[in-house]
């Protein structure tokens, strides 16, 4: 359903009011107040205040006085509430539900130049953008600084990470420097949550946050931006909840400001669970495609050296040349793996470096694509310009061409372009496995960077100090590993990322990812706490999986089962950690039982622990 457009009555207001279809997001836009010269705006959420009296400015180049002394010439207001089906996702239906309002502005100081901010209201949050029109007098521009800022109330405190990969640290808003990533989780002290996000960044600048004053973030943007009018900049998001696991469990807000999916044919974009071949030869990889098609995996993938030395200019990803240094007998017959991966069943998928991808992108997709390879990985991408920006996402594009899915490493975030160009399935973006984090590191990432959508977090489950290995080692429980793909969504999820097949010797827990899916109908955040604990449940048809992780603490839960169709009885597979009396070297302990919707489940945690749930209705 789509209202149209009804224009206020008011010729030139100082100032328009927007609210949620629910009542409970109240913002407004005003051009003229005492204390600020230019547009402002404030936010409240069931009467509380989240940002007062924020600034909202673009600096353009030639024009310092664009965004001063802002008149509203004119308001507009609609509706919307339609649903649509995403090709994959955590649901399989999307409700995309706001009020509208766009604001037709005019700057005295220069005049011929209009500008427009839209803003859009959700249940979960405000969304806005500014717009530049096209116009005669305003064809080409330059923004050389966006300030938006985030004015929230004195003792909020901020999940801040330096950059993508980093460590989240919980700070109060004042006496740091330097910018945090988004998306940006914040506790007000009136007892709300909010996060601060990005949509929809296509072919602008990466927003990052600094703190411009005690309890004010302001938006800083990584370059200028060149551009044409007709120009709109990405979504800023504000998200605004009672309890934080609202936040994930409405994170769809990102995918609903982006554009539809852009592809007509889908068929091809198949998500689904990989292993990495780590010996770049073709009995490792025939001896990896067995154990895939065993343990109930859809890809293999080829890593870093199997074209030469991801670093080195020479480097040619048109060909295999397998770097001596990762296996000097240069034994890999690629077109051979493919050829026996295909004949079980098991897709593959190899990684570029951004070297070769800037060099050789136009010359591989069509080359891999008459291989049979399934998807790319993009290595050590540049991210954040206009340039690389608009590159990386127009590359994505060209791969969905040639029919083949994109997972990006490294330094790179999303912001809903998966909705509009599916074949990007994953990303990075986040501290991994590759850096071992501790469980406390874990459970705050559902409330922060899993709010942005799919990461590739590079799940290990062997490497532990108890096996014999040294240094970076697993801090986590086997169980709390076990149920992690099941928390954190990614439709490519990566499993076993530092281990090999010889290091499995048939622990029946694995029998959970074996059947596991990666894409779900139906998801329920059921209980959490930033930095604590999380439950997640996730329906594939009508079986439903549950994980649960802690921090390094331990506790106790009780796992309410409502979600389960009333009246039908499920088989509950539980799998937690045991001690010494399970005779596996993983002592997780596996037990069923019959449960229906009136029943829950206890779950007693141990520190750095988890639990995963396999339930299955009884026919």
């Amino acid at each position: 359903m789509f209202l149209p457009g009804i224009v206020f009555a008011q010729t030139t207001p100082a100032s328009a009011q927007i609210k949620s279809p629910d009542g409970k997001v109240v913002a407004v836009f005003s051009s003229q107040t005492a204390d600020k010269n230019g547009l402002v705006y404030s936010l409240t959420y069931a009467g509380k205040p989240v940002i007062s009296n924020a600034g909202l400015q673009l600096r353009l180049k030639g024009m310092p006085r664009f965004m001063q002394n802002l008149k509203i010439i004119e308001t507009h207001t609609a509706t919307q509430d339609t649903t649509w089906t995403p090709v994959y996702g955590e649901q399989n239906k999307i409700r995309d539900h706001y009020q509208e309002l766009v604001l037709d502005l005019q700057s005295t100081s220069e005049k011929n130049r209009y500008f427009q901010v839209m803003v859009r209201a959700y249940n979960e949050g405000l969304a806005f953008c500014y717009r530049i029109p096209e116009q005669l007098s305003f064809q080409n521009f330059e923004i050389i600084a966006e300030k938006t800022e985030f004015s929230l109330p004195a003792g909020t405190q901020a999940y801040t990470a330096a950059h993508s990969q980093a460590e989240y640290k919980l700070q109060p808003l004042e006496n740091w420097s330097g910018t945090t990533e988004r998306p940006l989780t914040l506790v007000l002290p009136n007892k709300l949550y909010a996060s601060i996000g990005e949509a929809a960044l296509v072919n602008y600048t990466r927003m990052k946050l600094a703190l411009q004053a005690p309890n004010v973030l302001v938006s800083e943007l990584d370059g200028p931006v060149l551009e044409t009018s007709p120009f709109a900049t990405p979504w800023r998001v504000i998200m605004v909840a009672e309890k934080p696991i609202a936040l994930l469990q409405h994170n769809a807000i990102f995918l609903n400001l982006n554009p539809p999916s852009r592809l007509k044919d889908t068929i091809w974009i198949k998500p689904g669970k990989v292993i990495r071949e780590t010996t770049l030869s073709t009995a490792g990889a025939k001896s990896l495609v067995d154990f895939a098609a065993q343990q109930g995996l859809d890809y293999i993938h080829f890593d870093a050296g199997w074209y030469g030395h991801e670093n080195e200019i020479a480097s040619d990803a048109t060909k295999v040349n397998v770097d001596p240094r990762r296996n000097p007998k240069n034994d890999l017959d690629l077109q051979e793996a493919i050829r026996y991966a295909k004949s079980k069943n098991i897709g593959v998928l190899l990684y570029v470096n951004h070297r070769a991808l800037e060099r050789q992108l136009d010359a591989i997709l069509p080359l891999y694509k008459s291989w049979g390879v399934a998807g790319i990985k993009f290595g050590f991408v540049h991210t954040g310009s206009h340039r690389w920006t608009t590159w990386l996402h127009d590359a994505v594009k060209k791969c969905a061409e040639y029919n083949l899915m994109v997972n990006i490493h490294d330094d790179y975030r999303p912001t809903g372009f998966s909705r509009t160009y599916p074949n990007l399935m994953t990303q990075e973006g986040i501290r991994g496995n590759e850096e071992f984090p501790d469980a406390t590191h874990n459970t705050v990432l559902p409330f922060t960077r899993f709010l942005a959508g799919p990461a590739d977090y590079t799940f290990c489950y062997f490497q532990r100090e108890e096996f014999g290995f040294k240094g970076r080692v697993l801090k986590t429980t086997p169980t709390h590993q076990l149920a992690l793909p099941v928390v954190y969504f990614s439709p490519l999820q990566w499993l076993y990322w530092y281990d090999t097949p010889s290091r499995y010797q048939g622990e029946p827990e694995l029998a959970f990812w074996k059947t596991m899916p990666t894409t779900w109908d139906e998801t329920k955040v059921l209980q959490g706490e930033i930095g604590q604990y999380i439950t997640v449940a996730r329906r594939r048809g009508d079986e439903w999986y549950v994980g649960t992780i802690t921090n390094n603490d331990a506790r106790t839960l009780q796992i309410p089962l409502t979600f389960l169709e009333k009246g039908r009885k499920y088989t509950a597979e539980i799998y937690e950690d045991g001690g010494a009396e399970i005779k596996t070297r993983t002592h997780v302990k596996g037990t069923t039982q019959m449960v229906n919707s009136k029943k829950n489940i206890k779950v007693v945690l141990k520190p750095s622990g988890g639990q995963a749930i396999r339930l299955v209705p009884v026919k």
